[in-house]
């Protein structure tokens, strides 16, 4: 029988130091599309695993944060809200977009170091775990978009709700909202993954910074209300890609707030130069992390 040389033999995979400066190889996420999915469950099911509420804590964060939110900033406070808007409502509005933007990043920001036993052994693409981290939080965001739409259902049929109205087409804008969040999330989680390899104590800002990035991103009070009270440094908090996530959010489920189609333009290229950016610095730090972790 005649046999081939092995040379002759085409190479299934080739594994290569050498890179493109912007590398997102879909081919090769697709053939690892298994494990992908095998990521995100595990992100989904050991996060609550031998817990006592367990998936419940999906529910019970943004509903408690919403009611304090309610108590300090509209009831103590008096941060008012569009006539007729439910704080509650508006507030929670707000939590729902800012927890998937806040899940990516804080999921995604200690990548490295919280999987270097697994890059260390095995190769896959490594930018496959970020990915995970983005689409499982996405059944977060489904099920707390659900609670929101509950309440919404609840203030629209048993209270005199002015803000009620029939669906808009700005409803259609929901998943480009999604996909925005989601590339901020993942690009500013990998720059920072990629950083902490080296600066460990980063890891300890991160929470502190993605706090004090909640306060500067309107959640908890209108655009237009910080504009009016703080005019000089208004611009701050207006060109936060977040806030303009945070306020279209609420206009096309409550009617408050505006969106225009160039801070649309304007997220929008953000959120990609921003994905890009992570992704070149990500790429770059994954061919000699392993030395410094």
């Amino acid at each position: 029988m005649q046999t081939l040389n092995q040379q002759e033999l085409p190479w299934l995979y080739t594994i290569s130091p050498k890179r493109k400066l912007v590398d997102l190889n879909f081919k090769e996420i697709w053939r690892y599309k298994d494990l992908l999915f095998l990521f995100v469950k595990r992100d989904i099911v050991t996060v609550y695993k031998q817990t006592i509420l367990g998936p419940l804590w999906y529910f019970i964060q943004p509903l408690f944060t919403s009611i304090i939110f309610t108590v300090i900033f509209n009831n103590l406070a008096a941060i008012p809200v569009k006539p007729g808007v439910p704080a509650f409502l508006f507030n929670l509005a707000g939590i729902t977009a800012w927890n998937y933007f806040k899940e990516c990043l804080t999921g995604t920001s200690d990548t490295f170091t919280k999987n270097q036993a697994i890059f260390g052994k095995v190769y896959f693409p490594r930018v496959i775990i970020p990915m995970s981290i983005v689409v499982s939080n996405l059944v977060k965001f489904a099920i707390q978009l659900l609670v929101f739409i509950g309440f919404y259902v609840y203030y629209v049929s048993f209270t005199d709700a002015a803000y009620a109205a029939s669906p808009q087409i700005s409803l259609l804008l929901l998943p480009v909202l999604v996909l925005i969040m989601g590339l901020l999330g993942l690009g500013f989680g990998m720059l920072i993954s990629s950083m902490t390899t080296k600066y460990r104590d980063l890891t300890f800002l991160v929470t502190f910074g993605v706090q004090l990035l909640m306060y500067g991103s309107a959640v908890m009070y209108p655009l237009s209300f910080f504009e009016e009270k703080l005019p000089s440094v208004s611009w701050l908090v207006a060109y936060n890609p977040m806030t303009i996530v945070i306020e279209a959010f609420r206009h096309i489920t409550l009617g408050v707030g505006a969106i225009s189609t160039v801070q649309l333009i304007y997220i929008s290229v953000v959120s990609v130069v921003v994905f890009l950016l992570g992704l070149i610095v990500f790429n770059s730090t994954e061919k000699k992390f392993i030395d410094t972790v």
